[in-house]
């Protein structure tokens, strides 16, 4: 997995150096850009950490880096630095699932805490999709019957019940249940339906 990195976008240089400085005196590394247009240049699906983003810069602004990010699939958390008269646009940024915002001048700890609680965020997103893609991954090896007998077992159907709905005999219906829970790693149907329930 990557390192987490805090990506700074500001085109204050005097701000960008400070924040990198702060950061890095809390033993966090940081990459910086001085325009939103030439972050999204670099964007990379493989970044881990989250975007410390400038609300007003020349050219692109943050609400708009964001909104480009987030039609592409971005799902880095974005904290918003604003000036004082800033704060109705870093509200919409946040409905539309930015993670936070903070009014200049910041509290240097603030600051810090907010970027550790999104360097969380992303590494507990990175865990669901890992598991997701691993349950996909079980679920292909499942044949065609056992995905019918999965779903009949999911609505909470006793044996004898998917046998006569499935045309086939109960002992067969025995046997595809053990396999489907073989091969989805699970013990019960209860475990099963939570497995699922996470994934989605």
């Amino acid at each position: 997995m990557s390192t987490s990195l805090a990506y700074l976008v500001d085109d204050d240089e005097a701000i960008r150096d400070a924040l990198a400085w702060l950061l890095n005196s809390r033993g966090i590394a940081s990459r910086a850009w001085s325009s939103a247009e030439s972050f999204l240049g670099d964007y990379d699906f493989s970044m881990r950490g989250c975007m410390v983003l400038d609300i007003r810069m020349p050219g692109m602004g943050g609400p708009e880096l964001f909104d480009r990010l987030l039609e592409i699939g971005c799902r880095l958390p974005a904290i918003f630095l604003t000036g004082h008269g800033d704060v109705p646009l870093a509200v919409q940024a946040i409905k539309k699932g930015a993670f936070e915002f903070i009014e200049k001048p910041f509290n240097d700890n603030e600051l810090v805490d907010r970027v550790l609680a999104a360097f969380q965020l992303d590494n507990d997103q990175q865990r669901l999709d890992a598991g997701a893609e691993l349950t996909a991954v079980k679920l292909s090896t499942l044949s065609s019957r056992e995905r019918e007998v999965m779903e009949l077992i999911l609505a909470g159907k006793y044996n004898k019940v998917i046998a006569d709905e499935l045309g086939i005999a109960m002992r067969t219906v025995e046997v595809h249940r053990a396999r489907i829970f073989e091969k989805m790693g699970v013990k019960s149907a209860v475990e099963l339906a939570q497995l699922l329930a996470a994934s989605r």
